[in-house]
C-alpha cells in the first residue's frame, strides 16, 4: 500500500537548492558585472541591476515564507493517487524530463495567455541581458504551480519533483549571458544554450515568442517555436517600461488587466480578457 507523505517529510528531506546558491549567483553576476564595466561592453545598468536584484532578494524571501503552501499543494495531489513511482535514479531522470515538459508549456501560456503572463513580464521587461537577468522573478508566478501538479497526479515523490524543479531553475542561471556565445552543435541540438535564450528575449520580430524551452530545446524543435540565433536580439518588451521601480515592473501589467476588466461592461468578456493574448490589452492604448 502507498505510504501518504506529509509536509514535515518533504521540509526535512528537499534542500533549499536556491537559497544556497543564491550567494554564488550574486558573486558571479557582481563579477560580470565588473568585467562588462572594465570591457566598456555596456551589458549592464545600475539602476537596472538593482532592480533585477531587488526583485530577485523579494523573490527568494517570498519563496522561504510560501513553499509550505507550494509544497501542500503538490503533496495533496500526489496523496490523493493510489500508485506512486519509485524513486531510482533513473525515475529521478524521467521526473525531470517529465517536468521540462510542463515547464515549457508553462512557459509558452506564460507568453501567450494575459493571465499568465503578468506572472511572466517581470522577467522580459530589462533592456539588458545578463546574469542579473535571471533574477527577475516575478512575485506571482507560484500561480504556475497549476501546470506542475500533473507531476504529483503521474505518481512521482515530492521531494524528487521539487529536487528537479529547483536544478531546472537553478539551471536558468547561466543561460542570461552574452558572454557564451554560440556551443557545439550536439549540445545545442538537445539543451537550451545562452544563443537560444537570448533569442527568447529578444524583441525582434521573428523572435517573438520562441524558444520556450527550460533545460531543454527539443520541444520547442517538436512544437514549432525553435528559432536559432541569427541577428543580436533587440531585449525588453514592445510596450517597454522607463522606469526601475521594483514594485511597478512586477506588478505593471496586472495593472493594465485589471484597468482593461473595469473598462469592459461584459464580465463574461472580462474573464475571457484574463486567457486572450496580452495584445488584447493594448488594442486601444497609445505606446508612448
Amino acid at each position: 500500500m502507498k505510504q501518504k507523505i506529509s509536509l514535515d517529510d518533504v521540509l526535512s528531506n528537499a534542500p533549499d537548492l536556491i537559497l544556497y546558491a543564491a550567494p554564488i549567483m550574486i558573486g558571479l553576476a557582481l563579477l560580470e558585472f565588473y568585467f562588462s564595466w572594465k570591457q566598456k561592453k555596456e551589458l549592464y545598468e545600475k539602476k537596472d541591476f538593482l532592480a533585477s536584484l531587488s526583485i530577485g532578494l523579494v523573490s527568494v524571501f517570498q519563496n522561504l515564507l510560501i513553499k509550505s503552501i507550494l509544497f501542500g499543494s503538490v503533496i495533496w495531489f500526489y496523496n490523493i493517487v493510489p500508485w506512486s513511482i519509485p524513486v531510482t535514479w533513473w525515475t529521478t531522470i524521467l521526473c525531470f524530463v517529465a517536468l521540462d515538459f510542463f515547464r515549457y508549456w508553462a512557459h509558452r501560456f506564460g507568453h501567450e495567455t494575459s493571465l499568465f503572463w503578468a506572472t511572466h513580464v517581470t522577467h522580459h521587461n530589462s533592456e539588458k541581458y545578463n546574469l542579473s537577468t535571471s533574477f527577475r522573478l516575478s512575485w506571482t508566478q507560484q500561480i504556475k504551480v497549476v501546470f506542475f501538479l500533473p507531476i504529483s497526479l503521474m505518481g512521482f515523490h515530492p521531494v524528487v519533483f521539487f529536487i528537479c524543479h529547483q536544478i531546472a531553475v537553478l539551471y536558468q542561471f547561466w543561460i542570461h549571458t552574452e558572454y557564451i556565445r554560440k556551443l557545439p552543435k550536439w549540445i545545442s541540438y538537445i539543451f537550451v544554450t545562452p544563443s537560444h535564450h537570448r533569442v527568447h528575449h529578444g524583441k525582434n520580430a521573428h523572435y517573438l515568442d520562441k524558444n520556450y524551452g527550460s533545460t531543454f530545446i527539443i520541444w520547442d524543435r517538436m512544437f514549432g517555436t525553435f528559432q536559432p540565433e541569427d541577428e543580436q536580439a533587440i531585449y525588453g518588451i514592445l510596450d517597454q517600461p522607463k522606469h526601475y521601480n521594483p514594485v511597478k515592473l512586477v506588478f505593471h501589467v496586472w495593472g493594465d488587466i485589471f484597468r482593461k476588466m473595469g473598462k469592459t461592461k461584459n464580465p463574461i468578456k472580462a474573464v475571457k480578457l484574463l486567457f486572450q493574448p496580452p495584445d488584447a490589452l493594448y488594442k486601444d492604448k497609445k505606446v508612448e
